[in-house]
């Protein structure tokens, strides 16, 4: 009889992780997505009521999960928390921002406000996941929630490009640090997604048109379009699979 390769399948059983930014949107959507999967998920955000109520649903739906409130910008709250809590087979750094504006616009807050969360955040987060891991000497995977900005550019997004290119360059790095030890690190690059967060985006004149006209398949993401690609990268399926980016971008960045 033949012997058929063993599929190892998308179940995380046994897995613990830990979501960024997951009060709502992409980082709500991860952390459903590796509980429904079999994960123990801890839900870390600024603000604890957002995170009270997804737990709880996601508590309903039969998944397992915590909650605690967390700025990762902040380095030593965030290595108090991991060191705390886990250690984590799989972190999703979803937390980040963007204010778009002309670069003349562009004042020094802006620029210290969206490097210190879509950047250093994800620099210190990394870091102590990771340090925690090598301690523990288990394996994991980290997902970076990068952006199709990670590899092309924008008008109004200079300050995010940048951000998002530096998650790509950081995530590639760190594969080769960190894959002796069995610690897989990849992004996700969505395109524009319906959230709060891309709302007021959409509600300018002509954007959604502009948008959807860069997109092959002729249609912005849903935060359902993520959930697959999550639960991908965090388990054995993709055991193979580090330093890359997965695209979400309905084709932007193949034109």
């Amino acid at each position: 009889m033949m012997n058929l390769p063993t599929f190892a399948g998308f179940k995380l059983d046994g897995k613990t992780a830990l979501v960024t930014g997951a009060g709502r949107g992409i980082g709500l959507a991860a952390a459903t997505a590796l509980a429904q999967a079999g994960a123990h998920v801890l839900l870390a955000a600024r603000s604890r009521d957002q995170l009270d109520v997804a737990c709880e649903a996601i508590r309903a739906s039969g998944g397992a999960c915590d909650a605690v409130e967390l700025d990762v910008t902040q380095p030593a709250w965030v290595k108090e928390v991991v060191a705390s809590r886990g250690p984590f087979n799989i972190l999703v750094n979803s937390a980040g921002m963007n204010r778009p504006k002309p670069l003349v616009d562009v004042n020094d807050e802006d620029i210290d406000a969206i490097m210190a969360l879509n950047v250093k955040a994800a620099f210190y987060l990394s870091r102590a996941v990771a340090k925690g891991l090598l301690e523990a000497k288990q394996i994991g995977s980290f997902i970076h929630v990068s952006s199709q900005m990670g590899h092309v550019g924008s008008p109004g997004r200079t300050v995010y490009c940048a951000t998002k290119h530096a998650i790509e360059g950081m995530t590639r790095a760190l594969a080769w640090e960190l894959g002796p030890h069995g610690i897989r690190i990849n992004t996700v690059c969505p395109t524009f997604i319906e959230t709060a967060f891309t709302t007021q985006m959409f509600e300018a004149p002509g954007f959604r048109d502009w948008v959807t006209s860069k997109i092959a398949l002729g249609r912005v993401g849903r935060i359902e379009d993520v959930m697959g690609a999550i639960v991908f990268l965090a388990g054995d399926a993709s055991s193979l699979m580090t330093g890359s980016a997965l695209m979400l971008d309905g084709g932007w960045t193949a034109a």
